[in-house]
């Protein structure tokens, strides 16, 4: 779909000489030309999130000339973000994401003016922050931010530039009401917590959002240029295993909460709470818990646990408590007769997800003691165990 972003009557801004010589190969595309790199100039672009995505979307939209572009991240980098953040080296890690991506990128094009947020982005900030920019890109790494940026960008009527990737999979869409669906319309609810796996939990191939970050940089230029026909009304699907791109037609649900005809959501909502991941209850009580400071302690004191590691092989293979039982989550309703249910029992996954699962599970078969490791095992090595290796 072709459309106007920029019809504006307001004079776009100069190229100085050596902005020719910078973006000549692109000012010699007839799509292009001058008109279309001052459109870009003229341009005000926000990447919220700095992984694999937004590090790549950024250094092509830094090197395609727009004028701004704005950076939204509260993570540091780490030795395990390298292999598919190429913003960022060894030096890097410890830095805050938005600083180091910053630097490197300026080094790359100073006549870019670059704005830095370092914040987590919430329903009490994010009108704020994306109302002052054109084009959203989507390079965020879970649900409850997803869904926000999507609602942020329709209520203020701006194109969410969507990107995903897992394993060796990814995908891409441009979601904007003015003129197509919404992320609501493709994906109306959540998926349930216990289902989702993140990248720190399956892995991601590093090509996979090298080509993705490409995708949505390229779809926020041709938004800009008005040029091309975009994403919107589509969503490209990759899989690098099997060397595919499928690309599928979407339709604007007209029952959809945010843009369909009789619309309900107005404003922005409780996020982590839409998406499953705020006071889960079981029953009428809260799934049980214990921390690692707290595991430790009863640890040292000798007490009688049963660690069940509910992880993946390969993940066991990276690190794992020496004395732990191993049961995946996708056979815990098989095996759980393997285990005591009179015992005190630990469960424990990556970051506590899947144990959380297991956890409820094993309490609705009569397990009397058990609880999940908060933040599993990556807050274990955080807190308790800096020698064990991270993932």
């Amino acid at each position: 779909m072709v459309f106007k972003l920029f019809e504006k009557k307001e004079e776009k801004p100069l190229l100085e000489d050596t902005e020719e010589l910078r973006y000549s190969r692109q000012l010699i595309l007839k799509e292009i030309g001058k008109e279309g790199q001052k459109k870009l100039k003229a341009a005000k672009v926000l990447i919220i999130g700095l992984g694999g995505l937004g590090n790549i979307a950024a250094s092509y939209l830094v090197g395609a000339g727009i004028g701004k572009i704005g950076l939204l991240d509260y993570d540091i980098v780490d030795l395990n973000n390298l292999h598919r953040q190429p913003l960022y080296s060894k030096s890097d890690i410890g830095t805050k994401k938005v600083l180091a991506a910053k630097e490197n990128l300026l080094s790359i094009n100073s006549n870019i003016q670059i704005e830095t947020h370092e914040i987590k982005l919430t329903s009490q900030n994010a009108m704020q922050v994306l109302q002052n920019y054109d084009i959203i890109l989507d390079c965020s790494d879970n649900f409850p931010t997803r869904y926000l940026i999507n609602d942020t960008c329709a209520l203020l009527k701006k194109p969410d530039v969507y990107g995903a990737t897992l394993e060796f999979d990814g995908q891409a869409s441009v979601f904007y009401t003015e003129k197509g669906p919404c992320y609501r319309c493709f994906l109306a609810k959540p998926p349930s917590p216990r289902e989702v796996k993140s990248c720190a939990e399956a892995g991601v191939l590093g090509t996979v959002p090298a080509l993705i970050g490409t995708l949505q940089a390229t779809e926020a230029i041709k938004l800009i240029l008005g040029k091309g026909d975009t994403l919107v009304g589509k969503l490209l699907l990759f899989n690098a295993f099997e060397g595919k791109f499928e690309l599928a037609n979407l339709k604007k649900n007209t029952n959809c909460a945010l843009c369909g005809r009789n619309a309900t959501i107005k404003s922005l909502i409780d996020y982590e709470e839409f998406c499953g991941l705020k006071g889960e209850k079981m029953g009428s009580e809260e799934i049980p818990e214990i921390g690692p400071s707290e595991l430790k302690q009863k640890l040292d004191q000798g007490e009688k646990i049963i660690i069940l590691d509910v992880r993946e092989d390969f993940e066991r293979a990276i690190c794992k408590f020496s004395d732990s039982v191993h049961i995946p989550v996708g056979q815990i309703m098989s095996r759980y007769n393997e285990l005591d249910p009179n015992s005190e029992i630990v469960t424990h996954c990556h970051r506590g997800g899947r144990s959380e699962y297991a956890t409820e599970f094993l309490i609705e078969k009569g397990f009397k003691n058990v609880k999940n490791l908060r933040g599993g095992i990556d807050a274990w090595a955080n807190e308790i165990d800096q020698r064990m290796q991270k993932y």
